[in-house]
């Protein structure tokens, strides 16, 4: 008994030796990790608000919706000097070391003041892959459409046409445009000035233009809005209560709305039109509690202006221009480097404007150039009806500009 369990225990320590020494069977293939996606970094530049809210407002947005760089998401913001025309070199850094992040893929520039197109042309050296998209320009035409890849701009030519339209149908005998030395040397606003000013021969109203101080010089914003207090009253007298008030700054949008609401007077729109372009600052409207929701502040706005005698008198578009510009163009730029847009692609970027202002109407074509007599392929313009408070869409959107409007220079 003892030999055959001696037995059976030597069989068994030689099979157990015989599988230890077997070769290991090869373990299977590691599933290699999926490569990450790429980082897309959009870079956003704006005024301060003092300069421009709205489009520092869209920034805010963006970050909201897609998160900081700084903290793992994909916008990084940062403002040009409130005296940019004085500190050309700081702007032009300002929007260059955008580049300095190897995961920039667009940088978009809101209003696109003097500077944008050195920074551009430097971005290029640094970075050609970069998408280079500008808005609301303030540089020569030909050169900002050279150094970016896409130039949006709200329609300064079917406007200055549309725009004397809505002031007649709101009433208007005469309008009065108002503006200083440095914006009439910009090409789009010195032909709509001029379009403008042959619409009102066309359309029967008196064309006047008045000059004001530039805040960018001496005087600087405060200045600038203080002489628009002191003259309204004068230039109302003088024009008369049927008389659309039209100026070119942002900054003294706010006291132009607040005199012309006290005078009786009428306002279209402004230059880069909005609900909250002038208007809360004018008449201390609160929207803290609507602030993104732009119908709540078209309403609490429109409100507030029929409240103040203004109905009928006085309108904006109903989704900001500058605010859906920043949005539209960062959108637009992340499609494209996910390559689900084309940069050269006027539907997608129209498409961009209407996903942030549903219920808009837009209208929108390329520039053309009256030098070359050719449209510009990367260069957009772009409208929104005119919406009046107390009355509603002019339907503006929908009229034909004559033909003869585009040869104007």
């Amino acid at each position: 008994m003892f030999k055959k369990a001696l037995a059976i225990g030597l069989i068994l320590t030689m099979v157990a030796g015989l599988a230890a020494c077997a070769p290991a069977a090869p373990a299977a293939p590691a599933t290699p990790a999926a490569p990450e996606a790429p980082k897309i970094h959009i870079g956003i530049v704006t005024g301060t608000v003092s300069q421009g809210e709205d489009e520092l407002r869209g920034a805010e947005a963006m970050i909201k919706e897609y998160g900081d760089a700084a903290n793992g998401g994909m916008i990084k913001h940062v403002t040009y000097p409130d005296n940019f025309m004085q500190e050309q070199e700081t702007t032009i850094s300002t929007i260059v070391g955008l580049a300095d992040d190897p995961d920039m893929k667009a940088i978009i520039v809101n209003q696109a003041i003097p500077g944008t197109v050195a920074a551009f042309q430097q971005i290029r050296e640094k970075n050609p892959e970069i998408l280079l998209l500008a808005n609301s320009s303030q540089e020569d035409t030909a050169m900002i459409e050279g150094a970016a890849d896409f130039v949006v701009d709200p329609d300064s030519i079917n406007r200055g046409y549309l725009m004397i339209l809505a002031a007649k149908k709101m009433g208007a005998k005469t309008f009065v445009h108002i503006s200083f030395p440095r914006h009439m040397s910009i090409e789009l606003l010195s032909v709509r000035r001029n379009i403008m000013e042959e619409a009102c021969k066309d359309l029967g109203l008196k064309f006047v233009f008045e000059t004001a101080p530039d805040p960018m010089s001496d005087v600087g914003v405060p200045g600038a809005q203080q002489f628009i207090l002191e003259k309204m009253p004068a230039w109302v007298e003088k024009y008369g209560k049927d008389t659309a008030f039209f100026c070119t700054n942002d900054a003294q949008t706010e006291p132009l709305l607040k005199r012309v609401a006290e005078l009786g007077a009428i306002f279209v729109e402004p230059d880069l039109p909005s609900p909250i372009m002038g208007y809360p600052g004018a008449f201390g409207i609160d929207l803290k509690a609507e602030a993104g929701n732009w119908p709540a502040i078209l309403a609490k706005v429109e409100k507030t202006v029929i409240e103040k005698g203004g109905a009928k008198r006085m309108g904006t578009w109903a989704y900001s221009y500058g605010y859906s510009a920043t949005e539209a163009l960062t959108e637009f730029g992340k499609q494209v480097a996910e390559g689900t847009m084309k940069k050269d692609s006027k539907d997608d970027l129209m498409a961009c404007f209407e996903k942030y202002t549903p219920g808009a109407d837009w209208n929108g074509s390329f520039y053309f150039d009256r030098a070359s007599n050719e449209e510009k392929k990367n260069h957009v313009m772009v409208y929104q009806d005119t919406y009046v408070f107390g009355q509603g869409y002019l339907g503006n959107t929908k009229e034909v500009v004559p033909e003869k409007y585009k040869t104007i220079k």
